[in-house]
Parts: C-alpha cells; structure tokens; sequence
C-alpha cells in the first residue's frame, strides 16, 4: 500500500507530470485475489504501480484505467472472476476507478501588494502557488510562506520555472511596465494553459502593440498572443489588491472549470415562471414553485 500511495502523493503534487487512474478493490466474494482495499495507480504514461490481483481481472481493470484518462470520468468494474473472465480462482470482484490530477501550478511573476493577495486565495482554491522576482525581502513575505519561490528577474524565468507546461498558469504582476512586457514577451512563446497581466487598459495596448512590433523588426512571425488575459481577472470593480486578488482567481477558477464567470441568478426567470409575481395568474399554486432539488 506504501508505494501506492507515495504514487498518488506524487500525482497530486505535480511531482509525477500528469494525471492518473487509481483503482481500489471495493468489494470481494469468494476466492478474489485481492482483499477489500487493495490499489492500483496507472499513471499517464503508463507506468504502473500496486495490483488488485493479476491475471483477466487486473487485465480489465487498466482497461477501466485507460478509458479512466481519456474522459476523465470515474467507473466501476464488477465481474465474477469464473463466469465472466474464466479465471480458475472463483469468486467475484468490484472494483471503482477514479481519476487524479494534479494541482494546478499557478507562477506568479512579481511579488508585490497584488502577488501577495493572490498567493493565499489561490492556494485556497487547490492551486500549487510559485512565486518569481529578484527582490528576496518580498519573497519572505508570510503570504508566500506556502509558495515555491524563486528569486529571480524576468530575464531568469527560464532557470525559475524551467518545465512549464500545458496545465500552467501564469500571471504577470511585477513592479513595472518595462517588466511586465519582458515577461510577456518571452512566456507567450512558452507553454501554458492561462497567461494573465496585470494592468490599465492603456498599458496593455501599448505593450502588446511593442512586443508585436519587436517580433516583426526581428524577422520571426508574431506570437500567439489569443489565450493572453490582459487586463487580468473578472470585472469586479474593486481596487485595492485584495479585491483585485477575487478578481484575478475567479478568472482563474472560471477557468480551471469551464465556467463564463456571469451572474448565476435565476430569481426573474423563477418570477417570470410563475406569471410576474405573487399577483400574477399563478399566485398561490405551491405545486408549480417545487425545488429541483
């Protein structure tokens, strides 16, 4: 059970690179192989660790596993041990398969007012925070006591965060304009799932018109600048940094989960259904104002 775990530690943390499969033994009757409990991890790519027993059981059960990975959906594997698969042990097996994903890293480039905001609500939503800028007395900040921190400048993102990837997300927030285009310059052309700059509309107009510029005037073709969020976050209206944090990781949130980040409020089409309000035609029907839920 120890390696098995250690595994799923590791999926969790990021420290494997990819999602998994786990499978646990969740019911037994007979002569099963395995005992309630017992585990098996099937990482991305394909390494293997623990059983649930060998033989056409396991067999079907990393075909679960594959299947686990491709759609993300969990399932359950039931088979009588005889009957379904011709294993001469006898007895019958369940076995339920979940999918396990990593924490979602999230690098903060800057580690100023708004970096330190961000840094404790992000984390308190599940994401792995690392946080990159050359001033060290800012990195020991209690916000980023957490964090992953690297003391570097933006020229050094490459040494901070040498394996971004395509689950990464990242928002730039340092101390200047000159900065903040630096970075964006060079993490666009890295891989990422969310790339989010902080400021003024003004500001993010005339950087992306110099970064482009700056592409051009080198002869290489303009960098994909579609999945960039500036100005970051959802238009809260708030000012100081801790609002602009809500902000800023309810974009990140919205997302993580495929959400728009519009309003959930159903309340005029719950009065529209009952005919415009207590005084329409419908008042006083309790059969028709059920809870769904």
């Amino acid at each position: 059970m120890l390696p098995v775990a250690r595994a799923v530690v590791d999926v969790l943390s990021g420290k494997a690179g990819g999602p998994a499969a786990l499978a646990t033994v969740v019911g037994r009757s007979g002569s099963a192989p395995q005992v309630v409990g017992a585990r098996l991890l099937l990482r991305e790519d394909g390494v293997q660790v623990g059983t649930v027993g060998g033989g056409a059981i396991e067999e079907q059960v990393l075909d679960a596993c594959r299947a686990c990975l491709r759609d993300g959906s969990p399932r359950v594997v039931k088979a009588h041990l005889v009957r379904d698969l011709g294993m001469c042990c006898g007895g019958a097996m369940e076995v339920f398969v979940e999918y396990l994903a990593p924490e979602a890293r999230l690098v903060l480039v800057g580690a100023g007012h708004v970096a330190q905001a961000v840094a404790p609500v992000a984390a308190g939503v599940g994401f792995r925070v690392v946080v990159v800028d050359d001033r060290e007395d800012l990195l020991g900040h209690p916000a980023f006591a957490a964090a992953e921190r690297h003391a570097c400048d933006v020229d050094e993102l490459d040494v901070a965060v040498p394996d971004l990837g395509e689950r990464d997300y990242i928002v730039i927030l340092t101390r200047d304009h000159a900065r903040d285009e630096r970075a964006l310059a060079h993490l666009v052309r890295r891989p990422h799932r969310y790339l989010g700059m902080i400021g003024s509309v003004r500001k993010v107009h005339a950087i992306v018109a110099r970064v482009l510029r700056r592409e051009h005037e080198l002869g290489r073709p303009a960098p994909d600048l579609t999945r960039v969020r500036a100005p970051v976050g959802i238009a809260l209206g708030g000012r100081t940094p801790a609002e602009i944090a809500v902000s800023i990781v309810a974009e990140l949130v919205a997302d993580r989960h495929g959400g728009s980040g519009a309003p959930m409020n159903v309340v005029p089409q719950a009065i529209a259904r009952l005919g415009g309000g207590p005084a329409g035609p419908l008042a006083g029907r309790e059969g028709d104002a059920r809870d769904d839920g």
